[in-house]
């Protein structure tokens, strides 16, 4: 399996300077970066790396979760995954204060309860979820007729 790469270049202090995150293995995008937007409610623009983390386990939840359906039995017809990442202090700094995944799925072939078990699965063998085991990780799925 490939590594993928980022890079961020960053001038100044914590609390007045500003970065550039570069998505650089697909050259996909670059995102503005600050430590004041990452701490206020609106971001106005510019990303974080808790948006960057929920980008990164939403989109790696979702295929986990459609690869678990199948293994399943299942076919997945539309899977809609929210990660919501939280900030807090910590001593020293911050830390991630937890993340809630939301699933709400379109599925062929699994009942309730085949879903929910496919889903939490899912939660325990996501690479990203794995990766981040010392944050509290709650998951709300559900289907959808």
């Amino acid at each position: 399996m490939p590594t993928r790469t980022s890079r961020t270049a960053w001038n100044g202090t914590l609390e007045k300077g500003s970065g550039q995150v570069e998505l650089s293995s697909s050259g996909a995008a670059t995102f503005d970066v600050s430590f004041p937007k990452r701490a206020a409610e609106n971001a106005d623009g510019t990303t974080s790396p808790e948006e960057l983390i929920a980008a990164a386990h939403s989109a790696c939840y979702a295929m986990q979760l459609s690869a678990v359906i199948a293994e399943a039995g299942g076919t997945p017809q539309s899977l809609d995954v929210t990660a919501e990442v939280s900030l807090g202090p910590d001593t020293p700094g911050f830390k991630l204060t937890g993340i809630k995944l939301t699933v709400r799925a379109e599925v062929d072939g699994l009942d309730a309860d085949g879903f929910a078990k496919a889903a939490q699965s899912a939660k325990e063998t996501c690479p990203v979820s794995k990766a981040l085991t010392g944050v509290d990780i709650t998951l709300d799925a559900a289907l959808e007729s």
